[in-house]
């Protein structure tokens, strides 16, 4: 396992982080594909096992259940000084009025109940999941920066969104002498660029470190054009996200089969490689719901793509919508 520094922090993350949306109680949220408790731990320690000292959750996930068990994971597997666990805020956790957004009463209340679930006095890394044009962003960054500030997370971060707003959130940090975001989590592989457009150019100009989740495309990128698993026909966010007619997108998966075929390795640390080869790119989010998933993406940091390889891949794309913001 390799270790980056995170953005211009001194924080030393592996540079691979395990996902976390796959564990949590089947039925509870929108993922019916969940891996419970007995089948979570696991990968969880194998992933411990393996050099990732990095974990993303957020207390939307399967209903705050997979906060639930990743804590009890890490605190039976692991010394909390030797992990990095990150969640976000955001998502709806409540019906009615103040039970989602990045309103300061929101914050302060999930930043709690996410600690309560998983187990811990602090985050190392609380993460605003979406923006939320509803609420003033002083508001929410001054709200972020007291969670700090109390001790409950020792730096912050932000996900999807568009680079004018980013960048004004950096601005507004600066300006009010306010914690500032070192990290964007945000939509990055081989069927979707667009954020090589503005955000990534941003992030690399601002020192943020930068956190590609869906590096395999929701498992597209993975297995050969056409074929399907469980996972993709119930996974209703992914559908938005990808359109499984496109030609374009056919042609992508071909290019990553082809290579995949001539290194003798599996399509999915070819895809992976390519983002763990990206300039801007920090430490990718992965997946696993098995652990042969999970030895896929640790053998990807052994994957050498050649330039022609890398050309031969950027070439078969084509301007995608952006998506994933909400």
């Amino acid at each position: 396992m390799r270790y980056v520094k995170l953005g211009r922090t001194g924080l030393e993350v592996s540079q691979l982080c395990l996902g976390c949306m796959t564990f949590g109680i089947p039925g509870r949220g929108n993922h019916p594909w969940t891996l419970d408790e007995e089948k979570s731990r696991p990968i969880i320690k194998r992933a411990l096992e393996l050099g990732i000292n990095f974990f993303d959750t957020a207390n939307v996930y399967s209903d705050g259940t997979s906060e639930e068990i990743v804590g009890r994971a890490l605190k039976d597997f692991a010394s909390r000084d030797d992990v990095v666990i990150a969640t976000k805020v955001h998502g709806r956790m409540r019906p009615g009025p103040n039970g989602q957004g990045l309103s300061r009463r929101v914050i302060l209340a999930e930043i709690d109940n996410s600690l309560r679930r998983l187990g811990t006095d602090y985050v190392d890394l609380y993460q605003i999941h979406r923006f939320d044009p509803t609420t003033p962003i002083e508001e929410t960054i001054e709200a972020m920066h007291d969670v700090v500030k109390m001790g409950k997370a020792r730096y912050i971060g932000a996900s999807s969104m568009f680079a004018w707003q980013f960048a004004r959130m950096l601005y507004t940090a600066e300006r009010h002498g306010w914690t500032r975001f070192v990290s964007m989590q945000n939509h990055l592989n081989l069927l979707n660029r667009e954020e090589e457009r503005e955000m990534l150019p941003l992030c690399r100009a601002e020192g943020i470190g930068v956190l590609p989740w869906s590096p395999l495309a929701r498992g597209r990128l993975a297995r050969p054009w056409g074929m399907s698993t469980a996972r993709l026909e119930t996974d209703a966010f992914g559908k938005t996200l990808y359109d499984t007619t496109a030609e374009a997108d056919r042609r992508m998966v071909d290019q990553v089969e082809e290579i995949a075929r001539r290194q003798g390795a599996p399509m999915s640390q070819v895809a992976l490689a390519w983002v763990l080869g990206h300039a801007a790119v920090s430490a990718p989010i992965v997946g696993a719901s098995n652990l042969r998933h999970l030895e896929d993406a640790v053998a990807a940091l052994s994957i050498e793509l050649s330039a022609e390889e890398r050309k031969s891949l950027e070439a078969a794309y084509v301007p995608h919508p952006v998506v994933g913001f909400s």
